[in-house]
């Protein structure tokens, strides 16, 4: 058997590593951000009609549910409670096999299904039946099952769907770290034990200058679990001293901490919510529109404006080669000791396997004292490794072991 010889170019990066940088911007949007509800839906679609097509048919047919727009409803939010009057309107799209061997498969009851179980679990003060409307519009497609068996035997390989790219990059600075694990913290069930005003739709902006980092964070807080300003502004000494306590662990730097910044009481101005997300009161969401595979967006970063979420996870290196990226990078930064920041980027060409790529590209920063050339071959081998077993990608996501947002 012929080895395949891939196309994986290790090179040093010439450029300041980010920690040295005198600026860095840095940002994550929470689990109840417009943004990332419709990242999550489309995601949560695409990863349950995935499983009903194996149970069916023993494999995962053509799907791309990546097109859902969230569209912000109206409420009055008061301490004590208040209520939506109009509901967040959420639109389904995309493309999913619908017809096999012309019997119908269900394809709007699973994505529908699904689109509520992610909303159930991912915003707790969202009445499903009552605050949100959903309205499936996936476009359909057929397929001939002894067809798509043969090309499948043809092709053990799956066969780029796209020519695209896929960015990753490792290890994650300490503002990165701070600000992914601070939405983490506050969207955790353990804080919301403690917190329970706190809302899913909590954003969190880092900058550091020098040696400095401002944390900015917007918090959705819940009404009927605040009676007035007061309890309001517990909530906000809550979360100040929750995440003082966390970014300790990750910095010896002098970190300032912002929430809800916009609070005017003077005006009775408070960031209160009915549901615990601004889609209930006019804040849209697209699918893409906000965090990276690694769940941070980053400028001062490579990045990919690909949108992940809700993409097939057979073919599509829209999503395939993100995801690869990130782990090769992750590998290539814990197990090489001279590497101080390494950048992955795998480019497809459409109708090639995808195990083959056009070209990987790991762009290295040595630390100092070290040469790419120390390193060079082992760079490549961990990269080539995850090419040649590049199909686990697809059971990772099935077993809910990666996130893409």
């Amino acid at each position: 058997m012929v080895e395949k010889k891939r196309n994986i170019i290790v090179e040093e990066l010439v450029r300041t590593p980010v920690e040295m940088q005198k600026v860095e911007l840095v940002e994550r949007k929470g689990i109840g951000h417009p943004d990332s509800i419709a990242d999550g839906i489309a995601e949560a679609i695409s990863r349950a009609l995935s499983r009903e097509y194996i149970k069916r048919y023993g494999i995962i047919l053509h799907h791309n549910t990546d097109q859902v727009e969230v569209v912000g409803g109206r409420a009055y939010p008061r301490f004590g409670g208040g209520e939506v009057i109009k509901p967040i309107y959420i639109l389904l799209s995309g493309r999913a096999v619908e017809f096999v061997d012309k019997e119908m498969f269900p394809v709007h009851e699973v994505a529908i299904k699904a689109a509520k179980e992610y909303l159930r679990k991912a915003v707790r003060h969202l009445n499903i039946e009552e605050h949100v409307v959903i309205d499936s519009r996936i476009g359909q497609g057929s397929v001939d099952l002894i067809g798509v068996f043969n090309k499948v035997k043809e092709n053990p390989i799956p066969l780029a769907n796209d020519t695209s790219f896929g960015v990753g990059y490792a290890p994650l600075s300490e503002t990165e770290r701070i600000v992914l694990e601070t939405e983490k913290l506050l969207n955790s069930e353990k804080f919301k034990k403690e917190w329970p005003a706190v809302g899913e739709d909590i954003k969190v902006m880092g900058l550091r200058k020098d040696d400095e980092i401002d944390l900015t964070i917007a918090a959705a807080i819940v009404d009927s679990e605040v009676q007035n300003p007061q309890e309001y502004m517990e909530v906000k000494e809550g979360i100040y001293s929750a995440v003082k306590e966390l970014v300790s662990q990750y910095t010896d730097r002098k970190v300032n901490i912002h929430v809800n910044t916009a609070d005017d009481p003077e005006k009775d101005i408070y960031y209160i919510t009915v549901t615990g997300t601004s889609a209930e009161a006019g804040d849209d969401g697209s699918v893409g529109r906000g965090n990276r595979v690694n769940g941070l967006i980053t400028p001062n970063r490579h990045m990919s404006m690909e949108a992940a979420a809700g993409k097939n996870p057979v073919s599509h290196v829209g999503k395939i080669y993100n995801i690869l990226a990130n782990l090769i990078a992750n590998d290539i930064a814990e197990q090489i000791e001279g590497v101080q920041e390494v950048y992955v980027r795998i480019l497809s060409q459409i109708g090639k396997p995808i195990d083959e790529p056009l070209v990987a590209s790991i762009q290295a920063i040595p630390k100092p004292g070290y040469k790419v050339e120390q390193f060079e071959r082992q760079a490549y081998e961990i990269a080539d490794e995850w090419l040649a077993n590049i199909t686990k990608i697809q059971k990772m996501i099935l077993e809910d072991k990666i996130n893409v947002f």
